[in-house]
């Protein structure tokens, strides 16, 4: 999700894109300090979530909002809570105080990002519904069962295929759009450099999780979602 980050105060502006940069799922186009750049910044970029104070010199957070006509997510981050109402009332999608806690940040953008999945999914292509794929490997197509696929790693520019008793498949494709076609009721994205298969799933820590013996790590931003399908399951 391409993000902009806006407050006038740099000290906050700095803490905030400190927090973001965290959060793997978003990608901050700019920050900036004058909201008087916001509006060419929209004109020249796919912006999904705008990050927007309220009290800026010569233009308030509420009036860029307003002079906005199709504005992306917004999140208002502010010192004062007089303007949650006047927030809500311009359809933000959440409304944070300072100082606003790491946790707190991560709920908002959560919510962000589970309405960005919901919106791209009527634009994804067909989710891969059959029981095997072929994806090119050593110059050749090579089958790759969907029951096979423990994990799937990342590497840059391409992914590979992690099997259950067989040996991995390196392919040039994305990991996200991987993600978007298989789906999240057997894979799950668990960081930004693997994709796992839920029912392969041996046991979980804090930091990672073991599949066919081997430590998978558990980013940060991608915890909520597998807390919840372990809570599903949980006895």
């Amino acid at each position: 999700m391409n993000c902009i980050l806006v407050d006038d105060e740099k000290p906050a502006l700095e803490l905030l894109e400190d927090n973001i940069k965290q959060i793997p799922y978003l990608n901050i186009v700019a920050s900036c300090r004058n909201p008087f750049l916001v509006l060419e910044l929209l004109e020249k970029n796919k912006i999904d979530l705008l990050f927007l104070d309220i009290n800026m010199p010569g233009l308030s957070g509420l009036d860029l909002l307003k002079s906005i006509k199709n504005p992306p997510m917004v999140i208002l981050i502010t010192a004062y809570q007089e303007y949650a109402l006047d927030g809500f009332n311009l359809d933000v999608l959440d409304y944070l105080v300072k100082p606003v806690p790491f946790g707190r940040l991560l709920k908002a953008t959560n919510k962000a990002h589970e309405q960005y999945l919901a919106k791209q999914q009527l634009l994804q292509p067909q989710a891969i519904e059959d029981d095997y794929v072929f994806v090119n490997a050593n110059y050749a197509l090579v089958k790759v069962r969907i029951q096979d696929i423990n994990f799937i790693e990342g590497l840059k520019d391409y992914v590979r295929f992690h099997l259950k008793g067989g040996k991995p498949v390196v392919t040039r494709l994305g990991l996200k759009g991987l993600e978007e076609r298989l789906g999240q009721d057997k894979f799950l994205r668990v960081h930004k450099s693997y994709i796992v298969a839920l029912d392969k799933i041996e046991s979980i820590q804090k930091t990672q999780l073991i599949i066919a013996g081997e430590e998978i790590p558990i980013g940060i931003g991608y915890r909520p979602l597998l807390q919840t399908h372990i809570g599903n399951k949980n006895l």
